[in-house]
């Protein structure tokens, strides 16, 4: 056999495979004695049919499939061999006139290959690393919030400023249906206006976009996917079910600890301490996650290579369940084209940093997380036995495994953009940064 590579570009390439008889005459032979015993051909009987016979009857077919395992297993050696970084899977091109009677058989395959490129972490920009701090209005309001929801409901004739909904959001076309809780104070004012005066049974129609001051909240009150927050633009409507106000709960020891345990806050000074602290530490984690982005935007615009587009829109075609048509193809590509371009960016970046994640980063980062996620509900002190218990059960699920392990890349990538990339500092409160994050 004869393979070799013929190259389109730097990113384009045909391997091109030459089959001769001798590639697979002895696996044809074999097949055809195997298959002698069990032929049957009218006029014979079976396990008597002649070898010629045989041969004319199923020949073809056993000889289609004999040259596919050949050329399939010379193809995984070849990429292997030459080290290929390929994009996708090699993609047969069709030959109408391919004759299956040649002497010789020749096969050409389409691929595509990872473009050769460099990354400069710490190229000059203009991005922010922003600082977000807790500022007396956000403490106010979270200190009454407490208080609303520990205090006591007072059912209402109509909705006020300050009453509290229970309703459903709905929007049919996404599939949106979440019935939440929700004060009229949550909501922009504009939006909020709507709801003055409304009854029990009143369904408002309000619009997501600048629904709330921060669009992740439309995650938490509409149960849409981290994915869709960013600019959704669609009508939803809120079925009132009920309306409360509230009398204030009293700010005492007992409050206190049911809060935050036994004798961990004791005064208003506390409370206002402990919420601050609490804030800032989320808001550390949206402003990293806002950086992130900002980087992989930065790299992604002055990062430049060529990607085999062409071939990657053939190949979109032809993976999956559901085949598309080319056109659905070029929507999907279009869609993608920016996350594989960072998804090779990441790879030099770590490759770049000598990053490496270990089963032990993987499992300290789980860990953490699921002690976060069981301080949310209330278990702030769980024994280390149940934790990696849990941890373990997660550690189990690969699909967990794989998102997990993308967290943790990205996690070590920040640290090395905040170090390399020198980002601007600058502290603004949280107002401040929803306005810089989504230009409001």
């Amino acid at each position: 056999m004869d393979i070799k590579r013929v190259a389109i570009d730097a990113v384009n390439e045909t391997i091109v495979m030459t089959v001769v008889h001798m590639d697979y005459k002895g696996q044809v032979a074999k097949r055809i004695n195997e298959k002698m015993p069990l032929a049957t051909v009218k006029g014979f009987r079976k396990g008597q049919v002649p070898k010629d016979l045989v041969e004319k009857q199923y020949g073809k077919a056993i000889k289609q499939e004999e040259v596919k395992k050949v050329v399939d297993l010379a193809l995984e050696r070849f990429v292997q061999s030459e080290r290929l970084n390929l994009l996708g899977t090699p993609l047969a091109k069709e030959n109408e006139n391919f004759d299956w009677d040649a002497e010789e058989l020749t096969f050409e395959y389409e691929i595509g290959l990872v473009p050769n490129f460099e990354i400069d972490l710490e190229a000059k920009n203009n991005i922010v690393k922003y600082i977000v701090t807790a500022d007396d209005k956000l403490i106010d309001g979270q200190v009454e919030r407490i208080q609303k929801q520990f205090g006591k409901a007072i059912p209402q004739d109509k909705v006020e400023a300050d009453s509290d909904l229970t309703g459903t959001f709905s929007n049919e076309e996404k599939g949106i249906n979440n019935t939440t809780t929700i004060s009229v104070s949550t909501f922009n004012k504009k939006a909020g206006d709507k709801f003055i005066g409304k009854k029990v049974g009143d369904v408002v129609t309000v619009s997501t976009k600048g629904l709330f001051e921060d669009d992740h909240q439309l995650m938490d009150y509409l149960k849409v996917a981290h994915d869709d927050v960013h600019g959704l633009d669609i009508e939803v409507n809120f079925t009132i079910e009920a309306v409360n106000g509230a009398e204030l709960a009293e700010l005492n020891q007992e409050l206190f600890d049911k809060l935050f345990g036994e004798g961990k806050v004791a005064s208003l000074e506390d409370l206002k301490s402990k919420i601050k602290e609490d804030a800032e530490a989320q808001f550390a984690q949206q402003a990293d996650q806002k950086l992130l982005l900002d980087v992989q935007d930065f790299l992604i615009e002055n990062t430049k290579f060529d990607l085999p587009a062409e071939f990657l829109k053939k190949w979109l075609q032809t993976v999956g369940e559901k085949k598309l048509s080319a056109e659905e193809a070029e929507v999907e590509y279009a869609r993608s084209e920016k996350g594989l371009r960072f998804q090779l960016i990441e790879g030099k970046a770590m490759a770049q940093s000598n990053i490496q994640i270990t089963f032990e980063d993987l499992k300290a980062f789980t860990t953490n997380a699921i002690r976060q996620q069981m301080a949310q509900f209330g278990q702030t002190n769980p024994t280390d036995e149940e934790v990696q218990g849990i941890v373990a059960r997660v550690l189990s699920n690969q699909e967990e495994v794989k998102r997990l392990s993308e967290q943790v890349v990205a996690e070590k990538l920040l640290e090395v953009f905040k170090e390399k990339a020198n980002p601007t500092t600058k502290e603004v409160t949280y107002e401040e940064f929803i306005a810089a994050s989504y230009g409001e």
